[in-house]
């Protein structure tokens, strides 16, 4: 039972988190995760690496 409980949270969590990825990339934001994504001037190209200060 036990067993059945972790699997069914992973599956849960796997999904979660799919769902979130293809519901940010429908609304156009590249940089799924960055605080930025919504306004970010680069939409639409590709993310820079940035040179560390």
């Amino acid at each position: 039972m036990v067993n059945i409980i972790a699997a069914v949270v992973i599956v849960l969590l796997f999904s979660g988190a799919c769902i979130y990825i293809i519901r940010e990339k429908k609304k156009g934001n590249h940089c799924i995760g960055c605080p930025m994504a919504d306004h970010c001037p680069r939409k639409g190209k590709p993310c820079e690496e940035r040179p560390e200060k």
